[in-house]
C-alpha cells in the first residue's frame, strides 16, 4: 500500500511539474502578444538622430524590437565602429529597464538593421543570464 502510495505522489508531483511551466509559459506568451500589440501602436518612433525604433513583434516568449539606423557610413563601417560598443550599452539597458520581464522568464531581441540597405548589421538577444541580477530568495 506504501508503495503505491508513494507512486502515485510521485505522478501526481510530476504532472504538477509539467502544467505549472507549460502555464507559465503559456502566461508569458501571451503577455509578450499583448506587449507587442500595444507598444506598436506608437511606431516609428525617433531614439535619436540616426535611430528610428520601426517594429515590435512577439514570438513566443521573446519580444523583438527591430531599430532602422540611418547614419552616412557604410554598413560595414557602423558594425565596426558600433556593434560591440552598443551591445554593453543595449545589454546594460535592457536588464535595468526590462527586468521584471526577463526575470519572469520573456525575453527581449534587439535587431538594427541599415535604412540605406534594409541588410540586418546587428542583433543582441538578452535574457535573464546576461544580467546581473541578484540570486531570488
Amino acid at each position: 500500500m506504501r508503495i503505491i502510495m508513494i507512486v502515485a505522489l510521485i505522478s501526481v508531483g510530476s504532472l504538477l511539474g509539467d502544467v505549472i511551466p507549460n502555464k507559465v509559459k503559456i502566461q508569458n506568451q501571451n503577455v509578450v502578444k499583448m506587449a507587442a500589440e500595444g507598444l506598436s501602436q506608437e511606431l516609428p518612433k525617433k531614439v535619436d538622430a540616426f535611430t528610428q525604433l520601426i517594429s515590435i513583434k512577439a514570438k513566443e516568449e521573446t519580444l523583438f524590437y527591430t531599430f532602422e539606423i540611418n547614419a552616412s557610413q557604410s554598413d560595414d563601417a557602423i558594425i565596426k565602429k558600433d556593434k560591440s560598443r552598443m551591445q554593453k550599452a543595449v545589454t546594460n539597458g535592457i536588464c535595468q529597464f526590462s527586468k521584471r520581464f526577463l526575470k519572469s522568464g520573456i525575453n527581449i531581441s534587439y535587431i538594427y538593421t541599415s535604412a540605406k540597405s534594409r541588410k540586418k548589421l546587428f542583433q543582441f538577444d538578452v535574457d535573464k543570464t546576461k544580467c546581473d541580477y541578484p540570486p531570488e530568495i
